[in-house]
């Protein structure tokens, strides 16, 4: 499938747009899978090529961390491993989620999402051990087999079931509930992303005007989302998704 100038000119706005969002209030994948679904790409190649702009966006997050003076590669690999090992069966189901089935699956998560984001507790500054208990530990990267599946599944709001995981389970400060949270995304979404190509095609052109608005994005959102705060930034997110979820239903 070849898409125009435009429309992936339209993607790597629309990725800048999902960039921001994620940094600033989660949910980014929830307008790029739908937008590349009404640009008649089929759902699992949409699903497949949604996972580019994640990975780009998420090796940046990493380095930046890792700028920051923040990083613990040994327990990031280790919880990455086995959500790796959760993505792998997610995304063989992922690759054979098409059709009308697939809309509406996509808009009961997203409605899903939009209820977690509304409940979700505002961020704190708690500062508390870097390392938890080996009980907490062990939980933690079961658990994240489960948080693999459903990042290799679809991906969205995946991120309202680590972070609960590495922050109420594992008793992670919350700024390396992020730091790891990025890595094992990046990990788990290379691992997807193989399982993708070897059952459905990837639009890699259209993957990387999507990767180069999420890089953006993210980087924009990082730097001035402070002055608009974030739930303006939700409500237009909101009512976005909700035009997004009637037209997936009845359109």
């Amino acid at each position: 499938m070849t898409l125009t100038y435009l429309q992936l000119f339209e993607l790597t706005v629309v990725g800048v747009i999902a960039g921001w969002f994620n940094v600033v209030a989660g949910g980014g994948s929830m307008l790029t899978i739908p937008v590349m679904l009404f640009m008649g790409i089929p759902a699992p190649v949409a699903n497949g090529t949604n996972r580019i702009g994640i990975l780009m966006q998420d090796v940046v997050a990493v380095a930046a961390f890792k700028r920051k003076g923040f990083s613990d590669f040994r327990l990031s690999l280790s919880l990455a491993a086995m959500a790796a090992i959760g993505a792998i069966g997610g995304a063989l189901i992922g690759v054979r989620l098409d059709g009308e089935l697939f809309r509406w699956f996509l808009a009961v998560v997203m409605v899903v999402t939009m209820v977690m984001m509304t409940v979700q507790k505002k961020k704190s500054r708690e500062t508390e051990s870097a390392h938890g208990e080996p009980k907490r530990l062990l939980l933690g990267h079961i658990l994240m087999i489960g948080a693999g599946f459903w990042g290799g599944l679809i991906q969205i709001g995946v991120g309202f079931i680590l972070m609960p995981i590495l922050h109420r389970v594992m008793d992670l400060d919350l700024v390396r509930v992020n730091m790891h949270k990025v890595f094992i995304v990046l990990v788990y979404t290379a691992i997807a992303l193989l399982v993708f190509m070897t059952h459905v095609q990837i639009l890699w052109i259209a993957g990387a005007a999507l990767a180069a608005g999420t890089m953006i994005g993210g980087w924009l959102g990082a730097h001035y989302s402070i002055q608009f705060g974030d739930v303006w930034i939700r409500r237009v997110l909101f009512f976005t998704m909700t035009l997004f979820i009637i037209k997936l239903l009845f359109f």
